[in-house]
């Protein structure tokens, strides 16, 4: 089963409630895992391979506030009578390196035509206080989203509107549990959140941009709020936004926010989306930030306050050339952890030197 980044997507390295990290990366037809042995490394166990037919290769990753991980991705099976079906499908994981519940479909918005749900785009997931949210392009190149409740019970599919999305998009969760979603688009950032705590998505105002598409990311930021960020299509330069702009009459299809901040020194000769952690370095909150660069390197850099002083930041190129974007995260020793994988599938991992001051990185290794 060979490892496949295909779709990229940065929040694949997680910490359990045991304080061991996990690494997920989807493979052909499947995905593989690799888990620490022990909080805070250095060994681990993997890779394991769980064999999905029919699995596209891109997984969504969402962490719920009990530690419960939840995959979710496309899969599409060929009939006999050549037609393609498509479905959303999602699987849990209770513990750290447990086994992952049986994979369970939610279908498409599309009920049983097969055509229009072949057109969806890959899924995004987020988990809030209430349960997982389950989030796709559908075939008009709007948004359509399905959710659980407490109970575990699956709601239908909604309309959620917009229009022309490239595909991929982002979501996060609030410090006091709202959702969050970012839907890149052809001329347009389009947002969604939640008003409430386990309320209803509504829409915000559109953001006009030409955003890349593959490069939008969304994560906490200083102040419980939502960075969402994405590359300009045109020159790559990192655009970030926050916080949502307020709901209201104007929050209509078509309506513009105020730009974004553009931060010229965290973007360009780079790809995909950004990886976000924030952290406290000698003292002070941080915001850690990671991407593949134009060389193929992972790429890392550093900064304290709000992003849209980041000009402070200088990237710092690392480790060997990778595929798909590198993930972030602390380890039970709240030190920073930088995970990516080669191109020979090989899980490779950084963790920061504590006896060294700001954001140094101890040598890489190849798990």
């Amino acid at each position: 089963m060979a490892v496949r980044t295909s779709t990229p997507t940065t929040g694949w390295l997680l910490r359990g409630k045991d304080g061991r990290l996990t690494a997920y990366a989807p493979a052909s037809g499947g995905l593989v895992r690799w888990t620490e042995t022990r909080p805070g490394g250095p060994e681990w166990t993997g890779p394991e391979r769980f064999e999905v037919p029919g699995l596209e290769p891109h997984l969504s990753i969402a962490q719920s506030p009990e530690g419960y991980v939840s995959l979710a991705g496309l899969r599409r099976r060929a009939h006999d009578d050549g037609r393609a079906e498509t479905d959303v499908v999602y699987t849990t994981q209770f513990q750290p390196g447990r086994a992952l519940t049986t994979w369970r479909s939610i279908g498409t918005p599309y009920g049983q035509d097969w055509q229009r749900a072949d057109q969806i785009g890959a899924p995004t997931a987020v988990v809030d206080r209430v349960g997982l949210h389950v989030f796709v392009r559908n075939a008009g190149g709007g948004v359509c989203g399905r959710r659980q409740d407490a109970r575990g019970i699956w709601g239908p599919w909604t309309d959620m509107k917009g229009s022309h999305v490239l595909d991929t998009m982002s979501a996060a969760v609030t410090a006091d549990g709202r959702v969050e979603l970012l839907a890149p688009a052809s001329e347009f950032v389009l947002r969604w959140r939640q008003e409430e705590p386990g309320g209803p998505l509504r829409r915000v105002l559109n953001t006009p941009a030409k955003p890349l598409a593959g490069s939008a990311s969304s994560a906490p930021a200083a102040d419980g709020a939502i960075a969402h960020l994405w590359r300009d299509s045109a020159d790559r330069v990192l655009h970030v936004q926050r916080p949502a702009a307020p709901t209201g009459p104007g929050s209509q299809e078509g309506a513009e926010a105020p730009a974004p901040v553009a931060v010229p020194s965290l973007g360009g000769d780079a790809s995909g989306p950004v990886a976000v952690l924030r952290t406290t370095l000698d003292g002070r909150e941080c915001t850690i930030l990671a991407q593949r660069a134009g060389s193929g390197l992972p790429a890392v850099a550093a900064y304290a306050g709000q992003e849209d002083e980041a000009a402070e930041a200088t990237w710092s190129e690392t480790g060997e050339e990778c595929v798909g974007a590198p993930a972030l995260a602390l380890d039970a020793k709240d030190r920073v952890v930088v995970a990516a994988l080669g191109a020979d599938g090989v899980l490779r991992v950084a963790r920061q030197r504590v006896d060294e001051p700001g954001l140094a990185l101890g040598p890489w290794t190849r798990v």
